[in-house]
């Protein structure tokens, strides 16, 4: 797991072509916007959240954020000990995020 400043996640994600950004937030939080193309697994799930995990392609590089930084940082460590190669956090989440969001609906 690596924390990446918002600057560094933004340029990193940019040039990976096998990235995936996940916003682990609640379904109110996310109901405020999400990242583009973000896949959305809430982290309070608990089994619910390593079942989803589970059926993700582990080979792929994920990009994780939620309203802070400290539950992306949790679900990153739990990443890691199901054997995904990459996750990298966004430091201080989407309290801090200065890019654009999009509405689920």
């Amino acid at each position: 797991m690596e924390d990446l400043t918002q600057e560094e996640w933004v340029s990193q994600l940019k040039n990976d072509d096998n990235a995936v950004i996940l916003d682990v937030r609640t379904e109110d939080e996310v109901a405020d916007g999400i990242i583009e193309n973000a896949i959305h697994i809430d982290i309070y799930k608990g089994q619910g959240f390593i079942n989803e995990l589970e059926e993700l392609d582990k080979n792929k590089n994920y990009y994780v954020y939620c309203r802070s930084g400290n539950r992306s940082g949790q679900a990153c460590n739990i990443m890691e000990q199901l054997g995904f190669d990459n996750a990298y956090n966004l430091e201080g989440g989407i309290l801090e995020w200065e890019g654009d969001l999009v509405d689920l609906d």
